[in-house]
């Protein structure tokens, strides 16, 4: 293999490049549609081969848990994330309908109090870490009033999720506190889950724990281990990524002075923002899938049992999907302004998998962004770079110290 390219393969999961990713994408683009990459996989940089891939069932994601975590000394509870039909079918049914585009239009309120509450906080307070007053507050506030989880709890789930989120990096990239502290929160989130269950079954309330409980489809209930599974997946991708999604969408605003300026005289912008931000600075960087038969895609063939690595956030800067792919255009995706030819982002996968919270993260966005747009004047970032935490999936920074102006 060229140096240049083996170098960009270790850059790419290095955590001293969690800042900046990009450049190591560059190469492995440059490289060819599979690179040959980590864990014995391939790893596909470029968006074609990775929108062919997700949308294609015959690639599984249901071997992720063995290819990233074949050393954990935990069993992570079973998620419809990690399954294929018929498992992911029923699970996901069960959750699907608490995610509907009408159900979560139904939260805008919630969200807009909530931001506004936090905007005035930030304004008040002048110089803050944008991450703990808005980007963490709002999604985890958010999905944990959807659970039915108590407002005392909130911290505690934080802390539990954290653990859980760096422990989805491949084992090889953990150290032996990192795995240690997964197991930790593993058993921690699986206890107090277990028991708001068992309140749940004993007394109902208006919540989604309660829904899943009750839940049944064509007569089969979930079990224990699936729902603690799938709260387990709600909780980590309800709020993390969105986390991230938010501190990368105003460290890119603040950037782009002309996009952030842009985005002030036109707040409408706001849901388009949230998408193209979703393409400029992936929350999720990757995904894996395993082929399930025969497979060739642009001429590489595959053999059962052969796995990718499928890099979301390179596909996301490919300029042969994106025109300017390097460069954030808040109105890439706007209505009445979109070209008929701009692609979809990746960022939320495609096919079986696609995220089943993408209206969630993207109203929380919008919310967030118009807030933004409509009672901030300047916001000047107090440490450039800003240090990112060393996660390679769910990739983002550690803190964001910024003075806002209204």
């Amino acid at each position: 293999m060229n140096p240049d390219v083996q170098q960009a393969v270790i850059d790419s999961v290095d955590p001293r490049c969690r800042h900046d990713p990009y450049r190591a994408y560059r190469v492995l683009r440059d490289e060819g549609a599979f690179v040959p990459g980590p864990l014995g996989a391939r790893l596909v940089p470029r968006y074609t081969e990775a929108a062919a891939i997700m949308q294609d069932p015959r690639w599984s994601h249901a071997e992720e848990r063995e290819l990233l975590h074949a050393e954990s000394d935990v069993e992570l509870p079973a998620s419809f994330l990690w399954m294929e039909p018929p498992d992911h079918t029923r699970l996901r049914g069960l959750v699907s309908k608490a995610f509907t585009a009408r159900t979560i239009e139904g939260m805008r309120g919630r969200a807009e109090r909530l931001v506004a509450d936090l905007m005035d906080k930030i304004l008040a307070a002048g110089e803050v870490d944008l991450l703990e007053a808005l980007a963490y507050p709002l999604p985890l506030t958010m999905v944990c009033e959807l659970l039915g989880v108590p407002a005392d709890a909130h911290e505690a789930i934080r802390s539990m999720s954290g653990g859980i989120a760096r422990g989805l990096d491949p084992d090889a990239l953990l150290s032996p506190e990192e795995l240690a502290a997964r197991t930790r929160s593993v058993h921690e989130f699986t206890g107090f889950f277990g028991d708001l269950v068992e309140q749940r079954r004993a007394r109902p309330q208006d919540d989604l724990i309660t829904a899943l409980v009750q839940a049944e489809a064509a007569g089969v209930r979930m079990t224990t281990t699936e729902l603690l599974g799938t709260l387990l997946i709600l909780v980590v991708a309800g709020h993390e990524t969105t986390v991230n999604l938010i501190g990368n969408g105003v460290l890119a605003l603040i950037r782009d002075p002309g996009q952030f300026d842009l985005l002030r005289a036109e707040p409408g912008l706001a849901a388009a923002a949230a998408d193209e931000i979703l393409r400029y600075d992936a929350p999720v960087h990757l995904t894996t899938r395993t082929a399930r038969e025969e497979l060739t895609v642009s001429g590489q063939e595959f053999a059962p049992g052969d796995s990718v690595i499928v890099l979301l956030a390179s596909a996301n800067r490919d300029p042969e999907a994106f025109p300017g792919a390097d460069r954030l255009d808040l109105t890439r995706y706007a209505s009445g302004r979109q070209d008929a030819k701009t692609k979809r982002h990746l960022s939320f996968g495609l096919g079986l998998h696609y995220c089943l919270g993408a209206p969630l993260a993207r109203l929380e966005m919008e919310v967030a962004m118009r807030a933004i747009a409509e009672r901030v004047s300047a916001i000047t970032l107090l440490n450039d770079p800003p240090p990112y935490r060393p996660n390679l999936v769910v990739r983002g920074m550690s803190e964001l110290h910024v003075r806002v102006e209204g």
